[in-house]
């Protein structure tokens, strides 16, 4: 329905069976709800591929502890949905299942890695979803789809059972979380997980319930708030729609104060992208054999796979004129080096002495908007410091659908030069052009542990958009 070939990866035919015995879930808080899971979600008897052929027909033994705790609460999960090809993309394409385009735009992308959740949720054909994210796979499909995604703090879930992109590499840690089509089906979901059977299923997970309280709260925020990072322009209606959010939030008795990143081109450069490739990208190109290359991949993997000497060679070489370039990120990044542990816990420390010297709340800020052009994603990564920088910080995450792009957008976008006003800059314009009625959303963002705040933080944006279209 929103792809070229599938949005879906596997129907899981078990729902028939799972039918007969729900009724003993009756007091489950999901009970009955129809639940979707991301392939990467072990389910037993089926594929985790991936998007791989790797790890086609190799069905999981057990279910993933979310999977088992979904069931315990009476949902009933129903299908697996599509991934991009080795997962680490933010497009949502590969070899065996297709393109997921964008419900609201076939000729754009849902987003990914999460995009088979996007497209089903966005298109009205699921209503909640188990997605993961390692650098917006859950918040950028959201944004392109018109609906609510969460990224929790890694560890508040259970991700026993997940299929990793790369296992082992714990920088930029990646995290299962909620999509639904609004906050509130966010909130349950959570409020489901976060219960004594997933704590006994997998005792590495801290035993915090949902405090409900929190996010019930009224109280007035101090919220931090950005329009550009300093790294990569938005679009137009990315910045439109943190304005006219701060302007209804401050009608609403809450303060803002600005906010910007701590060394934001450090952090992407060093931090995330090192961190993600650490090992040169062996991993994920070993995923990759004997697979034909997926072409919404083809210009992100091909610097992957030159040799050692190469990569090292063209990253000295390239230095000087593409500085704040994807080429120059990912020579960089694919030297093979280990960035130091040391320098990730201090840029998170001094991020969130930062926030404490603003004595902010919470802090609201764009998300990649709008949909993209298909086959653009792997042309511009240094969009992502918008949504993986709140990976490496391990900082809870969520957005809101709050606007849709307008002619003047449009008009405004005719005029876009980015900040460095390069050749990516370009391609930023040309990807998100054509976007007039698409959806765009905002980003909010509170300190690690904090979920049931930014998950309260984002109800109120819903709420208050709400009222003002009345």
């Amino acid at each position: 329905m929103f792809c070229q070939k599938s949005h879906k990866t596997s129907l899981l035919e078990e729902i028939l069976d799972q039918l007969e015995t729900v009724g003993s879930n009756k007091e489950g808080l999901l009970y009955g709800v129809p639940v979707s899971i991301k392939d990467n979600c072990g389910y037993k008897g089926h594929d985790s591929s991936c998007g791989v052929l790797l790890h086609l027909e190799q069905p999981v033994q057990e279910d993933a502890v979310l999977v088992q705790v979904l069931k315990k609460q009476g949902a009933i999960p129903f299908v697996k949905t599509n991934v991009p090809q080795g997962l680490l993309s933010y497009d949502c394409s590969n070899p065996m299942y297709g393109q997921t385009v964008n419900p609201h735009n076939l000729q754009k992308t849902s987003g990914g890695s999460s995009g088979g959740e996007g497209a089903l949720i966005g298109g009205g054909g699921s209503l909640l979803a188990i997605g993961s994210d390692i650098g917006g796979s859950i918040r950028i499909p959201a944004s392109f789809c018109g609906i609510c995604g969460f990224k929790p703090t890694a560890g508040r879930l259970s991700s026993q059972g997940f299929q990793a992109a790369c296992r082992g590499q714990k920088s930029v840690p990646s995290t299962p979380g909620p999509i639904a089509r609004d906050v509130d089906s966010l909130a349950l979901c959570m409020q489901a997980l976060l219960c004594d059977h997933m704590f006994s299923l997998d005792p590495t997970v801290p035993p915090l319930p949902f405090n409900m309280q929190i996010y019930q709260s009224s109280k007035p925020l101090r919220i931090g708030y950005l329009e550009c990072d300093g790294f990569q322009q938005p679009s137009p209606s990315m910045v439109r729609s943190v304005r006219e959010v701060k302007a209804l939030l401050e009608q609403a008795g809450h303060t803002f104060v600005p906010f910007q990143p701590l060394r934001i081109k450090e952090a992407l450069y060093e931090l995330m992208l090192k961190g993600i490739y650490a090992d040169g990208a062996t991993t994920l190109i070993q995923k990759l054999v004997g697979s034909p290359l997926d072409p919404t991949l083809k210009q992100q993997i091909l610097p992957y796979t030159f040799p050692v000497w190469l990569k090292k060679t063209l990253s000295f070489l390239l230095k000087p004129w593409l500085l704040i370039t994807d080429a120059c990120i990912c020579m960089k990044a694919l030297r093979g080096d280990w960035i130091p542990l040391c320098s990730l816990q201090d840029y998170i420390k001094d991020t969130i002495a930062h926030w404490r010297r603003c004595n902010i709340d919470v802090l609201l800020c764009p998300v990649i908007a709008p949909a993209y052009n298909l086959l653009y994603c792997a042309k511009n990564s240094t969009i992502l410091s918008y949504t993986m920088l709140y990976n490496l910080l391990n900082f809870p995450a969520g957005v809101v659908p709050v606007t849709t792009v307008t002619k003047e957008d449009e008009e405004e976008l005719k005029h876009y030069a980015g900040i460095y006003q390069d050749v990516y800059d370009k391609l930023f314009k040309e990807a998100v052009t054509g976007g007039e009625g698409l959806p765009v959303a905002v980003q909010c963002v509170a300190l690690p542990w904090q979920e049931e705040l930014c998950l309260r933080f984002m109800k109120e944006v819903e709420q208050l958009v709400k009222q003002s279209r009345k």
